[in-house]
């Protein structure tokens, strides 16, 4: 069996133990082995790209393991970072259900395992197995109010300070928390999350000072501290966190994570 990171590669879904509650993974007996039967199983090194915007769909791609960025970009080219990809799900589903062209570019920013289902095999098992097709749209409805939260937060803040607190909170949901405080880790670039809210690295890396010099945040490495979530969440909208903000932006950038 071939070797894939720091695990090997898990052909048989019935005998995985990287299993993931999130689509084909609870399917019935029956539907699992009829899945089994149309998928292909590959791994990808980091950096990969599985599809690319504007490219018809060829089919999708279950996550088994690792992650995968989604990103779309103008016609200047400036990226945005849609969401971050995670075990259990599947990409490509909107354009191979619709028949319409990729609307994001997928790469892997880790190693990962990926289950490929063409096409025409893809539409067929849906039809053919009501509990894949109701899966199918929990994984459309998930994304879509991904996406809603994106789009509020970043259309309704006002300033890179506003979306980059926001960020960091929705993050801070799936990290480690004591009385408050949160740690967690952040494998991103100060570019890469940038891109995520529609900003500069130059200005996500002041933002990031600005929250140490508050006394907000702590960094270490890749590690990062909210040190009172509650008191982080109050800085949203204050004018007075603005303007503390936009003299970091002059005051030059700061030794954070990845910078």
């Amino acid at each position: 069996m071939k070797l894939f990171n720091d695990f090997k590669i898990k052909y048989d879904c019935s005998n995985c133990n990287i299993s993931n509650s999130n689509f084909f993974c609870n399917l019935s007996a029956k539907a699992l082995q009829s899945f089994k039967a149309i998928k292909i199983t590959n791994s990808y090194p980091k950096g990969a790209r599985l599809f690319i915007e504007g490219q018809p769909s060829e089919g999708v791609f279950m996550l088994c393991r690792g992650r995968a960025k989604l990103t779309t970009h103008s016609r200047n080219g400036k990226a945005l970072i849609l969401r971050v990809a995670v075990p259990g799900e599947v990409l490509g589903l909107s354009a191979t259900v619709s028949d319409f062209v990729h609307e994001t570019t997928a790469e892997a920013i880790e190693p990962c395992q990926v289950n490929f289902v063409g096409k025409s095999d893809f539409c067929r098992f849906l039809n053919q197995n009501a509990d894949a097709g109701m899966n199918a749209i929990q994984q459309l409805s998930r994304q879509y109010n991904t996406a809603h939260a994106q789009i509020r937060a970043i259309g309704l803040s006002s300033c890179v300070a506003d979306k980059l607190a926001k960020l960091l909170l929705e993050w801070s949901k799936n990290a480690i928390s004591n009385n408050g405080s949160v740690h967690m880790k952040v494998t991103f670039s100060h570019e890469e999350i940038a891109e995520m809210i529609g900003s500069s690295r130059e200005t996500v890396t002041r933002a990031l000072k600005d929250f140490r010099e508050r006394g907000l945040i702590e960094i270490r490495g890749s590690d990062l501290y909210i040190k009172d979530k509650h008191e982080f969440e109050r800085t949203i909208g204050n004018r007075r966190g603005t303007r503390a903000a936009a003299a970091a932006a002059q005051a030059g950038p700061s030794n954070g994570f990845h910078g």
